[in-house]
Formats: C-alpha cells, structure tokens, sequence
C-alpha cells in the first residue's frame, strides 16, 4: 500500500491531519406539485406486435383468397388500424 504523503513546517517536522470541515445538513425542500398525466379514456391501449402480426397475416390470406391486390405492408397497416380502433 502507498504511504500517504504529509506536508511539513517550517522545521522540517510533520503536520498533524486537520479534521474534516462538517458539511451543512440540507434544508428540507418543499415537494412541487407535479401533474398527473390523466389516460385519454376514448384511446385504445396500442396492441402488441405479436397481435398486429397475427392480424396482418389474415388480412394478407383474407387478399389472397379474394384475389385482391396489395402488399404485405398494406395489410400490416390495415391491421394497425384496425387494432387501434377504439369500439
């Protein structure tokens, strides 16, 4: 271990370590009001991937088997939408 070097006087002696200076105790802060982020009740909690996949992938069978055109981002999109739809 590294021994701590000490400053010396004048003579040549070592000096005593000074206690610490005591650190002012914190003052209690009065707490701000903060406000509440309130849920819009007329907005549907957004689905999880899982479930827009899943509905996306009927969509895209729904298509085919209609014979209609489109694209798997199109059927992804008209999932989300669907999904997030409040009812």
């Amino acid at each position: 271990m590294a021994a701590k070097k000490t400053a010396k006087t004048a003579e040549g002696s070592a000096e005593t370590p000074k206690p610490a200076a005591k650190k002012a105790a914190k003052k209690p802060t009065a707490k701000k009001a903060t406000a509440k982020k309130v849920a819009n009740p007329s907005a549907a909690p957004k689905p999880s991937i899982d479930i827009i996949a899943r509905a996306a992938y009927l969509n895209y069978r729904r298509r085919v088997e209609q014979g209609l055109p489109g694209d798997p981002h199109g059927d992804w999109l008209e999932a989300e939408e669907k999904l997030s739809r409040p009812d």
